[in-house]
């Protein structure tokens, strides 16, 4: 006999674990949304990440985003809209991180598309600061982000 199956499954840990987390199959290790958690960590690191960069070097991130904004009409307002932007970021990554949780238990989808709503309204608040700048490059960036969270957020709302 193959020592593979010897484990019954009333004993594997991953089998018990599956059991409370309300999967259907053990191989499903990214629940049964797969596409939206990979979409999900992607917006986490991004968000979470960004955060805590403003955060850990303010300073500095005020700095860089002061000259960069320098001949445009927000160039007197940097620190209140860094600030409205690290609060936002952290909160959509702190939303998503609860709903990667809730899709793994209960397969709840509710707090994971308000994070990614709230991610998705961000991004939108960098494009329009990248315009106002002038820095098109930028801007086309963001597209990027922006085009995989509305998909996101189409997946969580079907």
């Amino acid at each position: 006999m193959n020592t593979l199956y010897l484990a019954s499954a009333t004993t594997h840990p991953f089998l018990k674990l599956n059991k409370h987390l309300n999967m259907t199959n053990p191989m499903n290790i990214l629940s049964n949304y797969p596409a939206e958690v990979l979409i999900l960590f992607f917006l986490i690191i991004t968000f979470v990440q960004s955060g805590i960069d403003k955060l850990m070097d303010w300073k500095g991130n005020v700095s860089f985003i002061t000259e960069h904004f320098k001949s445009s009409p927000l160039k007197n307002s940097v620190p209140v809209l860094l600030g409205v932007i690290l609060v936002v970021e952290l909160i959509a990554g702190f939303l998503m991180i609860i709903g990667v949780f809730q899709l793994y238990t209960s397969e709840a989808k509710e707090i994971a598309l308000l994070g990614m709503e709230l991610a998705a309204i961000a991004l939108i608040f960098l494009l329009i600061g990248q315009r106002l700048a002038k820095d098109y490059a930028g801007a086309m960036s963001l597209a990027v982000y922006f085009v995989m969270t509305v998909f996101g957020v189409f997946l969580l709302n079907s």
